[in-house]
């Protein structure tokens, strides 16, 4: 069964979709069945996976207008994971459900037939507080926070975590956080530093220890319609982001790890 995790910060250029792109495309490098969502109208993770957003035949916006099945609109990348596709036509599917019933459940539901198939299901958010980024709350086991180590980003985790306790109240008891991750980080920015050890006081063992730096090549992999994974995995980059993926493994392999029973209880 598939842990689903989003990767949310309502602040945007932190780093949301090419961290979605690069922790699937690094989970499938260590042979993990993986689906990447792309719940972003601007549609970029679908871009950066190799896949046209203007030629799809089905997208995520069907799915959750309930006009197609899940399994008609996923498709392949190049680079060995599966993507369920996003474009512009998310904006109006977002006005549409609106006044639906149960809103707030689509992409739950929608998830439920594909999520045995899968070890992760990896959900790009848009940089907004939105219907969709609810609907990928509730649908996720846990939030992957992508932040840049800056003043301003500060503020808006706090906002997030405020929201996250709110899910957690009202529709998906059992959300947590996956972990808080520093991206484009610069170790020569006094002020970034000084943020990252706020985060690590605040935070502990949920901050990966990885960190990614600012890197040229994660900039131009989107480009090529790779992941800097499949671009220049030799990069520092592509180092990090292959890092970030072990640690998520890591941090399942645990999870599902039988607790040892004392001694005196056998």
């Amino acid at each position: 069964m598939a842990r689903i995790i989003a990767i949310a910060n309502q602040k945007g250029g932190v780093g949301k979709t090419t961290t979605a792109v690069n922790l699937a495309a690094g989970l499938a490098r260590n042979a993990q069945r993986v689906l990447l969502v792309d719940l972003d109208a601007q549609g970029n993770a679908t871009m950066g996976s190799g896949v046209d957003k203007r030629e799809l035949e089905h997208s995520t916006c069907d799915v959750l207008m309930r006009e197609a099945q899940i399994k008609a609109a996923i498709v392949r990348t190049p680079e060995e994971f599966d993507l369920l596709p996003g474009n512009i036509d998310l904006t109006a599917a977002e006005v549409e459900l609106m006044d639906k019933p149960a809103r707030e459940l689509r992409l739950k539901e929608a998830l439920e037939p594909v999520r045995p198939d899968y070890d992760f299901i990896i959900i790009d958010c848009p940089p907004a507080l939105s219907l969709m980024t609810l609907n990928a709350l509730v649908a996720a086991d846990a939030v992957l926070v992508p932040m840049q180590c800056e003043y301003y980003a500060l503020e808006g985790l706090s906002a997030l975590m405020d929201t996250i306790e709110g899910i957690r109240a009202r529709l998906n008891p059992t959300l947590e956080i996956e972990g808080v991750l520093r991206t484009m980080f610069d170790i020569r920015n006094n002020l970034a530093n000084a943020v990252s050890g706020e985060l690590t006081e605040h935070f502990g063992d949920k901050v990966f220890r990885t960190i990614v730096p600012r890197n040229v090549r994660v900039a131009e992999a989107p480009s090529h319609g790779q992941s800097i994974v499949g671009y220049d995995r030799a990069s520092r980059g592509g180092v990090a982001y292959l890092g970030l993926a072990g640690e998520v493994l890591r941090r399942q392999q645990e999870r599902n790890r039988p607790a040892l029973v004392p001694m005196e209880t056998l």
